[in-house]
Parts: structure tokens; C-alpha cells; sequence
């Protein structure tokens, strides 16, 4: 049986987690311990108090050190998780990382960390959505010759990284399918008169507002017809339930002797 940690346990997706972890059924995986920030007022409750799970006798600790698990499910700040990724390289404990808004460098870093320890590292954890970047590089085959393209994503008023890492894994893929660099043709706004548009461009269009969980649609726009790709989801449980089922297939993973991770292709068994 392998034992999970989650971090950031205070926080909405924190809390989902640790419910998703609880309510796996069938699973090679239990919760074991919980983690959050050293100055939370929060630091020894019962975890599944918090997360309105019922009593667990796991109480939240600040720091790793304090934890016993096997595995660590972080969905917390760019800042928190590169010091947890840090911690589970030197301590040989598996992590499934789920934040987003990574520079090429922290990537990196993750990479290297992943030749020391499993990782799982994704954009976005939802079954459904890791499903839309597979379909997406076909549709980007077939459609971008006489298409512009143009992605364009929803989230709630606290979101913080813009674009959010989905859309911007989503340009990842249809850039890499097409052998364009994403870095040079990324278009990330529009303002007063412009020049008529560059087919070659992938366009970003962010929207933050309200308690929108996440909306991502992927628009491939030609004369005479527009094709979407949309994923929509409306509970954080969409994802959570993709980080267990990430967490139970990497606890028979070992790390990648070249470096690097794996991602939700990996564990879906889509990567063929």
C-alpha cells in the first residue's frame, strides 16, 4: 500500500484531493499525511475535518520532514512545489505535480529531479482533458493548412498564471505537431490597429472572472467553416480524480534514468 501526502491541504484543490484520495476505491493508495504552509493557523486539525471527509486521525503538519508517505501530491505555488520536488529527490519519495506557471529552467529542474525519483507532471490532471490534447495533434494535421488558430480559455478571478498552463500545453501540442516554435509564434494580445493576421500564429485569449473552474476551447477558423475542440470542467474533483489515478500508476514507476517525467499521456496509456 502506498502512502500519499498531500500539500497545500488548506486550499480548494488541496482539499479535493485529499477527498479524492479518501474516496478511491480499489486503490494501492492511502492517505497518510497532510501538508501546509509553516504560519497556517490550520496546522494540527484533523485533516478530514477539513476536507469534510469525517475524521481521520491525520493531523496537518508544516513541512515534509514531519510527513510519513511514500508519495506527494502537490497542487500548490511554483515556489512550494520546486522546494517539495527538492525534499522527495533527496528523501526517494515519488511526487504527482500538478501546478502550473513552470519556465523552461523550473521544468528543467523538474526533468533532472526526474532521473532520481518518479515524477508525473501535467498541465492538467482531467481524464477528459488529456484525452482533447491526444485528438488535438490529429486535428492539427488536418486542419491548420487553411486555418488560423486560436485558444481560448476561462478561469476563475483568483487564478494567478496567464495563460493558464493548460493553454498553454495546448499550444505546445498543436506548435509541436506542426513543427512551429511556440515561443516565436505565440500571439498573447491584440490592441488597436493591427497588421491582417499571420495564419502562422497561434492566438491566446484569456477571460478570468467569477468561480469558473476551467473552460479551454481550441478554434481552427477557415473560410466557410470553424471547427472547436472544447473541455469544460465544472469541479476540481475532475482533476483531483485524475491526480489519484496518476498517484496509483506511478507507485509501480520507477525514475527515468535519463531524466525527465512522465505525464498523463503516460499514465492513460495514450502515448502510442
Amino acid at each position: 500500500m502506498l502512502k500519499v501526502a498531500v500539500a497545500g491541504v488548506a486550499g480548494r484543490m488541496g482539499r479535493a484531493l485529499v477527498q479524492a484520495v479518501v474516496e478511491s476505491q480499489k486503490s494501492n493508495i492511502k492517505l497518510s499525511a497532510a501538508v501546509q504552509h509553516p504560519k497556517s493557523s490550520l496546522l494540527g486539525v484533523d485533516v478530514g475535518e477539513l476536507a469534510a471527509v469525517g475524521r481521520l486521525g491525520i493531523p496537518v503538519v508544516a513541512s515534509l520532514a514531519e510527513a510519513d508517505f511514500d508519495l506527494l501530491v502537490d497542487f500548490t505555488t511554483i515556489e512550494s512545489t520546486l522546494s517539495n520536488i527538492r525534499y522527495c529527490a533527496e528523501n526517494s519519495k515519488r511526487i504527482v505535480i500538478g501546478t502550473t506557471g513552470f519556465t523552461e529552467t523550473q521544468k528543467q529542474e523538474i526533468a533532472n529531479a526526474g532521473a532520481q525519483v518518479p515524477i508525473v507532471f501535467a498541465a492538467n490532471m482531467s481524464v477528459g482533458m488529456n484525452l482533447c490534447f491526444h485528438l488535438l495533434k490529429q486535428m492539427s494535421e488536418v486542419l491548420a493548412v487553411d486555418s488560423d488558430i486560436e485558444i481560448i480559455e476561462t478561469h476563475h478571478r483568483h487564478k494567478v498564471d496567464s495563460p493558464s498552463g493548460t493553454a498553454m500545453r495546448l499550444g505546445e501540442v498543436i506548435a509541436d505537431t506542426l513543427g512551429r516554435d511556440l515561443d516565436k509564434c505565440a500571439v498573447y494580445g491584440r490592441e488597436g490597429i493591427t497588421e491582417p493576421r499571420d495564419r502562422d500564429t497561434i492566438g491566446f485569449a484569456t477571460v478570468r472572472g467569477g468561480d469558473v473552474v476551467g473552460d479551454h476551447t481550441v478554434l481552427f477558423a477557415s473560410e466557410g467553416e470553424r471547427v472547436e475542440l472544447t473541455h469544460k470542467a465544472s469541479s476540481r474533483m475532475t482533476f483531483a480524480k485524475g491526480a489519484v489515478r496518476a498517484a496509483e500508476w506511478l507507485g509501480e514507476r520507477g525514475p527515468i534514468e535519463s531524466g525527465g517525467y512522465y505525464d498523463m499521456e503516460d499514465v492513460l496509456g495514450l502515448r502510442a
